[in-house]
C-alpha cells in the first residue's frame, strides 16, 4: 500500500453510446443503445439517458426496447472505438510510461513512474493531493480536446481504490482518495464494490450476515477464511481493509484471440453450421495476424439450442496464422460436436500465442532440415512433376456477369452520398434505407430516404470525431 495517492484509474463515460453521440449531432442529449440488434441481441453500451429507464449492458436487447422503445438503436462501430481508444492510451502514455489498459475504455497509470512522481516526492500530503488533483484534471481536458468526450477518474494508493474513486465520480468527474480514509469510505458500500465478489460469494456471505464491505472487515480474516476458504478469504479481508499491494502492469499478454456469433434463428442446417465455422475462423485469423502472433491452440466453441455450451480443443505441433490450418482443424472439432437440434451461437478461436509461426521456423532454417511446410490436405495431385502429360484443356468459357446482391444497410452504418454527402443510416426495410445526413461537431441533420440500390448511396469510412483532426 502506497503513501500517496499516486494510481490513476480512468474510465471512459458509456464510452461505446458517447461515441455515437459525439460522431452524430441529432444523438446529444438522447438516448442511445449500441449492441446486437438481431432477436438475441445483447446490449453493450447504454448512454445515460438510456440507464435512466433501466437500460444496462449485458441485458437482452428485447428488454431494453421495451424499457426504452424511443431509444436510438446501433450496431457497433468497432473500428472506431479502437481509434479513438488508441488517442486516449497516447494521451495516458504522456503522463507516465506505467500503463495498463484494462480493455478500450479503461486503464490504470503509475503517476509515481511519471513526471508527476519526480515532482511528488518530499511533498507534504495536502501538497500531493493538490498536484495528483490537477494532473487528473489536465489529463480529462486533454481526452475532452482530443475526443470530445468525457473522463472520470480515480486516484488512490492503490488499484482498488482508484477504481472505486472512478465509478463514485461518474459521470465526468475526478475523486482523489486520500491515504488514511479508505476505510471510512468502504465502509458503507455492499460487498459487490470488492473484486472477486460475484453473486453467489455476496449470497453466501449474505447468509452469514455480512453485506457491507465494513461487516467484512469485522468478521475478520479467520472468519473469512472459514466462510470462503483460504485465498479468497484472506483476500477479501484485505481488500475490505484497504490493503492492495498489486502494481501497475505496462504489458499485459494477450492468452487468446477469439470471434463468436449469436444467430437470430437457430442453425440446423449442419452444411450452414459449417460455413459459419469456416467463416469465423477466417475473422479470427485476421484479429489474429492484426496483432502480429500466431498461436498453437484452435479452440471452438459451440451453444446448442438448449443453451448447453460445448468447448473442443486441439493443440498443433506449431503456431500457426495460416487460416486454411486453423479452419481444417476448426471443422475437424466440429465433427466432434451433434449440432441436430439447431445452434444458437458459435465462436472460433487461437490459444497459446507466439510472435513466430513454423514458416517462420522453417525460413531462419531451425526445422531440422525440412525444406517445404505441407499444409493438411496438399496431395501429389496439387504438386507439378514429370509424370504423364496432360492434354491440353479446352479453353473455358468466359464466367457470366454475377447479379449484383441487394445491399444491406444496417443501423448506425457510416455511408456517403454523392449528392448529399456524409451521413449514417437511421434505418432500412421495404427496399429502403433512411440516412441522416450530418457530421461531428455540426448541426442535426437532414433525413432523406432512397431505394437500397441507390447508386449514388455507398458505404464509408467514418469522419473524425474532431473536425480537424485525422
Amino acid at each position: 500500500m502506497r503513501s500517496t495517492p499516486t494510481i490513476l484509474h480512468l474510465d471512459m463515460d458509456a464510452f461505446f453510446a458517447a461515441v455515437e453521440q459525439a460522431s452524430k449531432p441529432s444523438l446529444r442529449g438522447k438516448p442511445v443503445i449500441v449492441g446486437g440488434l438481431g432477436p438475441r441481441g445483447v446490449v453493450a453500451t447504454a448512454s445515460y439517458e438510456a440507464r435512466v429507464h433501466g437500460v444496462h449492458s449485458a441485458m437482452a436487447m428485447a428488454h431494453a426496447r421495451r424499457l426504452c422503445p424511443h431509444a436510438a438503436y446501433l450496431v457497433p462501430r468497432f473500428a472506431v472505438y479502437r481509434e479513438v481508444s488508441e488517442r486516449v492510451m497516447g494521451l495516458l502514455h504522456q503522463f507516465s510510461p506505467l500503463v495498463e489498459p484494462l480493455s478500450l475504455d479503461e486503464a490504470f497509470v503509475d503517476l509515481d513512474a511519471g513526471p508527476c512522481g519526480e515532482r511528488l516526492r518530499g511533498r507534504p500530503p495536502e501538497e500531493t493531493t493538490e498536484a495528483v488533483r490537477e494532473v487528473g484534471e489536465a489529463l480529462r481536458a486533454d481526452i475532452a480536446a482530443a475526443t470530445g468526450l468525457t473522463a472520470s477518474v480515480g486516484i488512490a494508493a492503490s488499484k482498488l481504490l482508484a477504481k472505486i474513486g472512478s465509478e463514485a465520480a461518474k459521470p465526468d468527474g475526478l475523486l482523489v482518495i486520500e491515504p488514511g480514509t479508505e476505510r471510512e469510505l468502504l465502509g458503507p458500500m455492499p460487498v459487490r464494490t470488492l473484486w472477486g465478489v460475484g453473486p453467489a460469494t455476496a449470497e453466501h456471505l449474505r447468509k452469514a450476515g455480512i453485506t457491507t464491505v465494513a461487516e467484512v472487515a469485522e468478521a475478520g480474516e479467520a472468519e473469512l477464511v472459514r466462510l470462503l476458504g483460504r485465498a479468497h478469504g484472506a483476500g477479501l479481508y484485505a481488500m475490505a481493509t484497504g490493503q492492495d499491494d498489486r502494481p501497475v502492469v505496462a504489458e499485459r499478454d494477450v492468452k487468446s484471440v477469439s470471434v463468436e456469433d449469436t444467430f437470430d434463428v437457430d442453425l440446423t442446417d449442419r452444411a450452414r453450421v459449417r460455413a459459419e465455422v469456416d467463416r469465423l475462423a477466417d475473422r479470427c485469423v485476421q484479429r489474429l495476424r492484426g496483432a502480429g502472433r500466431s498461436g498453437r491452440t484452435v479452440v471452438l466453441k459451440v451453444r446448442r439450442y438448449d443453451f448447453t455450451t460445448l468447448t473442443r480443443s486441439e493443440t498443433l505441433r506449431a503456431p500457426t496464422d495460416d487460416p486454411a490450418v486453423v479452419k481444417e482443424t476448426a471443422a475437424r472439432l466440429l465433427d466432434g460436436v451433434d449440432t441436430t437440434g439447431g445452434v444458437r451461437l458459435l465462436g472460433v478461436g487461437v490459444a497459446g500465442l507466439a510472435d513466430y509461426t513454423q514458416e517462420d521456423l522453417f525460413a531462419h532454417g531451425l526445422a531440422g532440415g525440412l525444406a517445404l511446410h505441407e499444409r493438411p490436405g496438399d496431395t501429389e495431385a496439387d504438386s507439378p512433376g514429370p509424370l504423364t502429360p496432360h492434354p491440353a484443356p479446352h479453353p473455358a468459357p468466359p464466367p457470366a456477369e454475377p447479379t449484383p446482391p441487394s445491399r444491406r444497410w444496417i443501423a448506425g452504418q457510416d455511408v456517403r452520398h454523392t449528392q448529399y454527402g456524409p451521413g449514417w443510416v437511421q434505418g432500412s426495410g421495404v427496399g429502403r434505407v433512411t440516412v441522416r445526413f450530418e457530421v461531428p461537431g455540426g448541426e442535426p441533420g437532414r433525413i432523406r430516404t432512397f431505394p437500397v440500390d441507390d447508386p449514388g448511396l455507398e458505404p464509408s469510412d467514418p469522419l473524425p470525431l474532431v473536425p480537424g483532426r485525422d
